[in-house]
């Protein structure tokens, strides 16, 4: 199916499919790369069933795989209130070297109410916070008496998404295998699936790998309330590409190689970074909607460190992506959207369906997708 001009139509019912909760992966697989493939091929809308090892014979020398680097903070906190009462933090957002934006649940939790951070075993640690603005809904502004740094590795636990209700035994399954510089509230959960031997087995062929680095929110989780998508206010989150990253994903491009972004917070990136280098300022949150004078199907990339709102929905007109290796996402998400945009949203609809019926493992700990 070819997508319609953006003509701000498109509905976020239209983004809506029936996830039974029992698809839905509760925990990883003994082994990362063991997940299924499903590749839709996005010219023709033919479906095929693989698995992910297949990537060593599918990518070809001299595509570039492109990844999101950001490590998931341990970012969830247990607190007591002067009260005693019991209160669950869960950090969204370092804002300075004391200062944190938290998701705070728990009653009457006010601007000037302080809070006991709690250790593993319920036991006072040895920090307090004070809650110094009333943000949205249960979003508030911390300060605490001390950097966390050093201390949320033995306070802190993994922030599984909330569909996730199994405790996870091993935390560094919600790692990527490169993780490095930490700030995500959720993985960057396509690129989980990755093992050192399957990276050092496709370097051995030629594929070439780069980081770039977005630090998810957990506004990645929140549905699209507005009915009508061009409507919908999309979540920022930080981004960055360096000037060495940009280049090398530049000369791959121009030499012939596929841009495979490994999962949407790569693709965001990569595509922000285009607009840049064609000169765009400002917000991207209606770029789908003002596509520039002279439209050149490839932008290079250019250096960014900025946050990013662009929102990527069907109509969008891509710059540098070729390839996207990403997971099944949430009906009616802003994942679900952008992916619809890259390859149809009827040839994704069968594909979640014929997923649905082969028995995939669905959202972040589950199967694969190839769309290319």
């Amino acid at each position: 199916m070819t997508s319609p001009p953006p003509d701000m139509t498109w509905k976020t019912a239209d983004f809506i499919y029936e996830l039974p909760e029992e698809r839905i992966a509760q925990t990883p697989l003994a082994r990362r790369d063991e997940s299924r493939l499903l590749h839709l091929d996005r010219a023709s809308g033919a479906v095929a069933h693989r698995r992910f090892t297949d990537l060593l014979d599918w990518l070809r020398p001299g595509d570039i795989l492109v990844a999101n680097d950001s490590r998931v903070l341990p970012a969830r906190l247990l607190a007591r209130k002067p009260t005693g009462g019991r209160v669950e933090l869960l950090l969204l957002e370092r804002l300075g070297e004391r200062r944190w934006r938290a998701l705070v649940g728990g009653r009457r939790v006010t601007q000037g109410v302080q809070l006991q951070l709690l250790g593993p075993g319920g036991d006072p640690a040895p920090v307090r916070a004070t809650v110094i603005a009333v943000l949205d809904g249960a979003q508030r502004e911390l300060t605490f008496d001390r950097p966390l740094q050093g201390l949320l590795d033995e306070l802190g636990q993994a922030p599984l998404p909330p569909y996730i209700h199994t405790p996870l035994a091993d935390r560094e399954r919600y790692q990527t295998v490169y993780a490095r510089p930490e700030g995500s509230a959720a993985a960057p959960t396509a690129g989980l699936h990755f093992t050192p031997e399957l990276l050092l087995g496709l370097r051995d062929r030629g594929v070439l790998f780069e980081t770039v680095t977005l630090h998810v929110g957990l506004d990645t989780f929140k549905p699209v309330e507005a009915d009508v998508v061009h409507d919908h206010v999309i979540h920022s989150e930080w981004a960055r590409i360096t000037p060495e990253a940009a280049r090398r994903i530049n000369e791959a491009k121009l030499a012939g190689g596929r841009v495979v972004a490994v999962g949407t917070t790569s693709v965001r990136v990569l595509e922000t970074a285009a607009w840049r280098s064609a000169g765009i300022t400002g917000s991207l949150q209606q770029a789908s909607l003002a596509p520039p004078p002279g439209y050149c199907p490839w932008k290079p990339v250019a250096a960014i460190q900025e946050r990013t709102d662009l929102f990527i929905y069907p109509g969008y007109a891509f710059r540098v992506v070729d390839v996207i290796i990403t997971n099944f996402h949430l009906p009616g998400s802003s994942l679900m959207m952008l992916v619809a945009a890259f390859a149809g949203l009827e040839p994704v609809r069968r594909a979640y369906a014929e997923a649905l019926d082969a028995g995939y493992r669905f959202l972040s700990f589950g199967d694969a997708m190839l769309i290319g």
